[in-house]
């Protein structure tokens, strides 16, 4: 009987905690859902063929370059007028050539050796937010102030320290998002949603800001005592 008890109760149980599980991810999934808007309305990010954007999918090194390109109008800089870098995974009729082209043109974006781009890699975290921050204009602040800029988050000292400097430049500008205990988590895969997240912060950066409204002059005003 006792046994039984427990079943029944471990049942309930497994079909309670999903229920917490979602709530406690429902302010980052509510997040996402709204960068999602903004940067598909930009069109800096795409939804796929069916419509859908699937967030929780990993961000390959093709897909990130072309994102770069768009978000950060990539292909009007003087660098894209060189000749054509050879490229061995990334022929012409790859549909994001002219993508890789000017990612490397430009310097976002490095290859490997032997003329390699491994368009199809995942990114980390550290990676993406490395080459956004490249794109952006890394901040050269010296290594005192980096350390005091990402001393906040709990696992900062699991930022390889190539990408130090230029996370400390997306975190001081407020690009950078989280998850609910304030970690980075750089080694993780970036997803899609997180990008997303990451680069509507940038948009919103971006829209002009309304011009302070003129105060009307009173007869108080210096202005009027004049008259």
């Amino acid at each position: 009987m006792h046994k039984l008890l427990g079943t029944l109760s471990l049942v309930a149980l497994l079909q309670f905690f999903p229920n917490i599980v979602h709530a406690q991810e429902k302010p980052r999934i509510q997040e996402s859902s709204n960068s999602i808007g903004k940067v598909v309305a930009a069109k800096v990010m795409t939804n796929y063929p069916d419509g859908q954007f699937y967030p929780e999918r990993l961000l390959s090194r093709s897909e990130l370059a072309s994102i770069m390109v768009k978000a950060f109008q990539l292909d009007k800089r003087q660098a894209v007028t060189k000749e054509n870098i050879k490229v061995a995974d990334v022929p012409p009729s790859n549909p994001a050539f002219n993508d890789v082209q000017i990612v490397l043109k430009t310097e976002i974006m490095k290859g490997y050796r032997g003329n390699l781009f491994f368009p199809n890699q995942r990114v980390t975290r550290a990676e993406a937010l490395a080459i956004f921050a490249q794109a952006y204009g890394v901040f050269q602040f010296p290594d005192a102030s980096v350390n005091e800029i990402l001393a906040p988050y709990p696992d900062a000292a699991s930022i390889p320290a190539w990408a130090k400097k230029a996370i400390a430049t997306v975190a001081s500008e407020g690009f950078v998002n989280t998850d609910a205990q304030g970690n980075l988590s750089p080694l993780q895969p970036m997803t899609r949603g997180d990008m997303a997240d990451v680069l509507s912060k940038y948009l919103q950066r971006q829209q002009p800001q309304p011009e302070t409204p003129e105060v009307p002059r009173g007869n108080n005003s210096p202005e009027s005592s004049r008259q």
